[in-house]
């Protein structure tokens, strides 16, 4: 029940232990050249330090849009889409994204930084991030330029990612190299485990558009979007999952984080003001699309100046909406974080998987769990035996929440050991 295996060349499995560096966009609208840019850290390393340079390789399909041309990362199609999420001031934005391979630490860290050389113009961007894998699963997004990324406990592996962003078919965003490095630092105070907010939540659609990782979006789809990039998990791995539930608690769904949105981009309202990219100042579970429409927060208006018409603070894929919810409408549902727990978690291998109240067919539907969704998992008990994809079993997991899966659709387990209930 180890770890589950990192990027091969066409996808990410789920558990894999990283982290990522990262470097600040680089504004360049006024630019009227290409400049380079090189993004460094200002402090020295600290004892121990380990260094390496991200393989900017494009390898397949956890890369969207980037193509390496040149001795440079580019985007590979620089023409702003409609459906691009998010949509910028005056009009629509190009995106791609690089998720370079893991790379696993000679001893652990705490702290990843990165110097990004790039070249930027005419309305291009780029940005450098890093994760890290501890025992209770994956850390979020963060940026590392200057004083760099601080995680509150060690991490063992390092994922880098970086972000191509254009506003012009004309702008120039070029990556040319980025060099990472980790060391060990006093740590911060651990964020609090199982977050849960009540947020509303509103139906994504967009059948046949590309989410922020890449997925064609698919009639009947189960993910969820969440508007920071901070908790998005790369194509069909479910490291970042939301447990949404109706809020008289009747159904649920665990489903992977794969789309940025809505309304903002940078906007992890979960977390405490001391981490919170942006809108520091609003309560910790206020998005900020709540606020600016229920109170004129922000004079109205999202990050990005457009009026806001809705206090959503979570997009829901089709399936996700009408499946597992069984919603007719946009509304208020209870939202846990479940990355910000603590605990085992078992990956869904095959679904969306049936939720229910007791360890056998015979009992309740209270809900689903979507395919690559990583549910935390208190226990198990022995119940009705089930054959599935991965084993003949008569193991039940019970999950954080009271409710049961069998253990024949777990492709793995990560995090801890499972007892008996």
């Amino acid at each position: 029940m180890g770890c589950p295996p990192s990027r091969t060349l066409s996808s990410l499995l789920a558990g894999v232990l990283t982290a990522t560096a990262a470097a600040s966009l680089v504004p360049a609208a006024a630019l009227a050249a290409p400049r380079t840019v090189s993004a460094a850290t200002a402090t020295a390393a600290g004892p121990g330090a380990e260094r390496w340079s991200a393989d900017l390789a494009v390898a397949g399909g956890d890369d969207v849009n980037v193509r390496w041309s040149a001795g440079r990362l580019r985007l590979a199609d620089t023409r702003p889409a409609a459906r691009t999420r998010p949509a910028a001031v005056g009009g629509p934005v190009a995106e791609g994204a690089l998720l370079a391979a893991p790379r696993t630490l000679a001893r652990p860290a705490t702290r990843v930084r990165a110097q990004v050389t790039a070249e930027v113009a005419g309305g291009g961007g780029v940005q450098a991030q890093v994760r890290g894998w501890r025992a209770a699963g994956w850390t979020e997004w963060r940026e590392a330029a200057g004083a760099g990324a601080v995680f509150d406990r060690p991490v063992t592996r390092v994922q880098t990612r970086v972000l191509l962003t254009a506003r012009d078919p004309r702008a120039t965003a070029a990556v040319r190299a980025v060099e990472l490095t980790t060391d060990t630092v006093a740590t911060v105070s651990a964020a609090t485990a199982g977050l849960a907010y009540r947020v509303f939540a509103t139906r994504e659609g967009s059948v046949g558009g590309q989410t922020a990782n890449g997925r064609i979006i698919q009639a009947r789809d189960h993910f969820v979007a969440l508007p920071s990039r901070r908790a998005l998990s790369p194509l069909h791995i479910g490291d970042y999952t939301v447990r949404v539930c109706t809020t008289s608690g009747s159904r649920c769904e665990y489903a992977p984080v794969w789309d940025v949105g809505p309304w903002n981009t940078r906007d992890d309202y979960w977390n405490p003001s001391a981490v919170r990219e942006n809108w520091k100042d609003l309560p910790q579970g206020r998005p900020e699309a709540q606020a600016a429409y229920q109170s004129g927060y922000n004079g109205g208006r999202d990050q990005f100046g457009r009026t806001v018409r809705n206090p959503a603070g979570i997009d829901l894929a089709d399936g996700t909406f009408w499946d597992g919810l069984r919603l007719t409408d946009n509304a208020w549902v209870d939202v846990a974080y479940l990355w910000t727990g603590t605990g085992p978690r078992g990956v869904v291998g095959d679904g969306p998987l049936n939720v229910r109240t007791g360890p056998g067919t015979g009992y309740g539907v209270r809900g689903l769990a979507a395919r690559y969704a990583n549910v935390p998992i208190q226990c198990y008990v022995v119940g009705q035996t089930v054959t599935g994809p991965y084993r003949t079993t008569n193991r039940w997991n019970r999950l954080a929440g009271g409710q049961y899966v069998s253990h024949a659709y777990i492709s793995a387990v990560y995090g801890g050991t499972v007892s008996l209930c």
